[in-house]
C-alpha cells in the first residue's frame, strides 16, 4: 500500500511538475519583458525549484571520461564484468597504452547497498583513478529485479564479495564505504579462515557499523528500540506493476531518503533557499553545483526485504560480529583469523550515522594483526558523507588511504611474520 501511495502521489504531481517546468522556461524567454523584472525572476525560480525537488531521478551516470596522470589527461572507459543478478563490477579502465609503464595497485570499491546507487562514490572513484586500477560494486535497484530470479540477502552479499575478490585475483585492495564495513569485514575473515590465496593485500573500512554500541548515533538508537516485527509492519512495501521487479517486497529507496532528510532537515531547507536565491540572482553555476549534489542525492535504489531485516537484526540489533556470534552460511566469522591483510580504520569527527569507534571497533576484532599492519585515521571536522566525497576526502583521507595501500601492496613488501596478540 505504501509503494502505491507513493506513486499515486507522483502521478498527481506531474500537471504541476509540467506546468512549473513550461512557466520557467516562459518566464526566462529572451523575448518575455517579465524575465528582466525582479517578480518574474522569483517565479522562474520558485518554478525551477519546484520542479526540481518533484522530478523522480533515474540511475545517474559515473560519467568520468578521464582521469588526470603525471598532469597528462588519460581517457577512462568504464567496462562493466561480472555481473550477478543483484549486482556487477564496473571496472574503470586507463588507456592502456598510457599507463603501461605504471605499477598501480588494483583496488575494490565496495559501495553501500543503503538506499543510494554506486555512483554515489563518484568522488571516491575520481579520487583513486590516477594511481589505481579502480572497481566498484555496482548493485542493482531491487524493484527491477524481477522475483523469479530469487532473492538476496546478507549471506548473498558475502558470497558475492567473496566471488569478486576471486575474480579480480590476489593482491587486490578493498576499500568499504559505511555500509558494506561489515559484510567486507566477515568475507575477509572467512578468507582468513580458510587460507584464500584471494584474500586481499588490504582493507580499508571507512565509517562502517562494525560495533554500533560505541557512540550510538540516532539511527543505531531507532534500530535498536523497534523491534523487528515493527520494520517489517511499517517500512516493507511490495514492489507495484509495471515495475521488473513487481510483487518483490522491499524496503524502498524514497524511505531512506525521506529519513535522511528528515535527519538534517534544517540543512536541506537552507540549502534549498541558497538554490532560490541563486537562481534569482542569475547565479546559474552556482544553482546547478547545489542541484547537481541533490539529483544525486535524491536518485534512490529500493533493497530486499531479506537483506534489510537480516541487516538490521544481525548488524543493529544483536551485533553478532563484535559479540563474535556472526555466521554466514554456517560458518564461523572469526576476525582474528586474519593475519597477513592490512587494516585500515577512517571515522569523521563529525560522523551522526556511524559513531567515532564503531569503525575502529574493527581494530579490536582483528587482534592477530601485528601494528606494523594497522592504522587508523580520524578526519577532523568531517561529517559522514565528507568520509569520501568533498575537498576534506581529497585533500586528506585519499591521500592517507594511497599511502596505506601503496605500503601494504604485496609485490613491494616481505609479509612480516605474524604473533598473534591475546585475546582482550
Amino acid at each position: 500500500m505504501l509503494y502505491h501511495l507513493y506513486e499515486m502521489q507522483h502521478a498527481a504531481v506531474a500537471p504541476a511538475r509540467l506546468l512549473a517546468d513550461t512557466g520557467q522556461h516562459w518566464l526566462r524567454s529572451p523575448l518575455n519583458p517579465v524575465a528582466y523584472t525582479w517578480p518574474g525572476r522569483m517565479m522562474a525560480a520558485g518554478f525551477d525549484l519546484f520542479e526540481h525537488t518533484t522530478r523522480r531521478y533515474g540511475k545517474p551516470r559515473f560519467d568520468l571520461p578521464t582521469t588526470t596522470i603525471d598532469h597528462r589527461t588519460v581517457p577512462v572507459t568504464e567496462v562493466r564484468m561480472h555481473r550477478k543478478t543483484f549486482g556487477q563490477l564496473r571496472y574503470f579502465r586507463r588507456d592502456p597504452a598510457m599507463v603501461a609503464d605504471r605499477d598501480d595497485p588494483r583496488a575494490l570499491i565496495v559501495a553501500p547497498m543503503s538506499g543510494h546507487f554506486a555512483t554515489l562514490l563518484r568522488g571516491t572513484v575520481e579520487a583513486m583513478l590516477p594511481d589505481h586500477e579502480v572497481y566498484i560494486t555496482d548493485w542493482r535497484d531491487a524493484r527491477t529485479v524481477p522475483l523469479l530470479e530469487g532473492g538476496f540477502d546478507f549471506d548473498d552479499y558475502v558470497d558475492y564479495l567473496i566471488d569478486w575478490l576471486h575474480a579480480l585475483g590476489p593482491n587486490t585492495h578493498v576499500l568499504a564505504v559505511c555500509q558494506p564495513s561489515v559484510p567486507v569485514l566477515a568475507a575477509v575473515s572467512l578468507m582468513a579462515a580458510a587460507r584464500d590465496p584471494c584474500a586481499p593485500a588490504s582493507m580499508t573500512l571507512m565509517g562502517g557499523p562494525i560495533d554500533t554500541r560505541e557512540n550510538p548515533t540516532v539511527v543505531n538508537e531507532l534500530a535498536e528500540q523497534k523491534s523487528l516485527e515493527w520494520f517489517k509492519r511499517n517500512v516493507i512495501s511490495i514492489v507495484p506493476p509495471p515495475n521488473r521487479g513487481a510483487f518483490r517486497r522491499v524496503y524502498p529507496g524514497f524511505l531512506q531518503l525521506a529519513g535522511f532528510m528528515q535527519m538534517n532537515l534544517d540543512r536541506h531547507l537552507s540549502a534549498h533557499r541558497e538554490i532560490f536565491l541563486h537562481l534569482v540572482r542569475g547565479d546559474g553555476d552556482s544553482a546547478d553545483r547545489r542541484k547537481e549534489f541533490y539529483e544525486e542525492y535524491r536518485a534512490v535504489m529500493d533493497l530486499t526485504e531479506e537483506f534489510y531485516l537480516q541487516t538490521i537484526k544481525t548488524v543493529f540489533q544483536d551485533h553478532a560480529l563484535p559479540k563474535g556470534e556472526l555466521r554466514s552460511r554456517g560458518r564461523d566469522v572469526r576476525p582474528e583469523a586474519i593475519t597477513d591483510t592490512a587494516l585500515m580504520t577512517v571515522e569523521g569527527e563529525n560522523d551522526d550515522i556511524s559513531g567515532l569507534g564503531q569503525t575502529a571497533a574493527a581494530q579490536r576484532l582483528c587482534r592477530s594483526l601485528p601494528a606494523s599492519m594497522r592504522q587508523h585515521y580520524i578526519a577532523p571536522k568531517v561529517g559522514h558523507y565528507g568520509i569520501f566525497n568533498g575537498r576534506r576526502w581529497r585533500q586528506s583521507i585519499a591521500p592517507q588511504i594511497k599511502s596505506f595501500i601503496r605500503e601494504h601492496d604485496r609485490r613491494h613488501i616481505k609479509l612480516p611474520q605474524v604473533i598473534p596478540m591475546a585475546a582482550d
